[in-house]
């Protein structure tokens, strides 16, 4: 039996409300599974003016990207690899509507970003770290790239974690291919961590894991050279209490 309480889309908007969140995020189960839920929330939700998020695979049929699209704030897409072959081999699903989708949230007016786990001897190469850095330049250079580490788990169990060197590679890629935003993900402390102004290079939110420790953002500007700092405009005071969406505003 799974954990939990069941609760309806009225009880899931009242909480947020009561807890003094500003958005929902709707992730860790692909959304697209709990798909009228997660519409009927965030229909609530935007009424209420509460912001909502999407942490999604990305393998979502256009009819109801477009129904819910202009629900969404900002979406999360978890790009896991840039080879069709890897997709239909560990994911059972195809590459090509991932693209796809990535492009249209982002025509759609959605904020998006990518994430991906890079895993040792599956999508960790040079080639294929720069393939993904240039597609989401092609979509966007303020889209931000998200280069998380893996941790072995479940069926892959015997792969060892990655190393802290290849995400710096991957950050390094992404920055060089003329992304303005690339994170370092799932290590303690990692240098890319922090949202840097792609002007001046200042330093603009500083975090700890899902800790923001400074935010020095300002109108949406950064105060060191007054450059708009791309992301959804959400202001300091919508920070508190929501840690994630804080990481999807720049």
């Amino acid at each position: 039996m799974i954990p939990g309480d069941l609760l309806t889309p009225h009880q899931i908007v009242e909480r947020t409300q009561r807890s003094g969140c500003a958005s929902i995020a709707y992730t860790y189960t692909e959304p697209t599974i709990f798909y009228e839920l997660a519409y009927d929330t965030a229909a609530l939700a935007r009424a209420k003016g509460l912001k909502n998020v999407f942490v999604t695979n990305g393998f979502t049929s256009e009819a109801p990207l477009r129904e819910i699209a202009p629900l969404i704030d900002a979406v999360n897409v978890d790009l896991k690899a840039f080879k069709e072959e890897t997709y239909r081999r560990v994911s059972r699903s195809r590459l090509g509507p991932v693209l796809d989708a990535i492009r249209l949230y982002r025509s759609l007016g959605v904020w998006v970003e990518v994430t991906t786990l890079v895993i040792p001897g599956l999508n960790d190469s040079d080639q294929e770290l720069q393939s993904i850095a240039e597609f989401i330049c092609s979509v966007g250079v303020e889209v931000p790239w998200h280069v998380s580490r893996f941790h072995p788990a479940y069926q892959m169990s015997e792969i060892p974690p990655t190393p802290v060197a290849t995400l710096r590679r991957a950050f390094q890629l992404g920055k060089a291919s003329g992304l303005r935003y690339v994170y370092i993900g799932n290590v303690a402390g990692a240098e890319g961590e922090d949202t840097r102004c792609f002007n001046c290079l200042a330093s603009l939110i500083e975090r700890v894991g899902f800790t923001i420790r400074k935010n020095r953002i300002i109108k949406g500007s950064c105060p060191d050279c007054d450059a708009t700092i791309d992301g959804v405009g959400m202001t300091r005071s919508e920070f508190r209490g929501s840690p994630g969406a804080a990481r999807l505003s720049s």
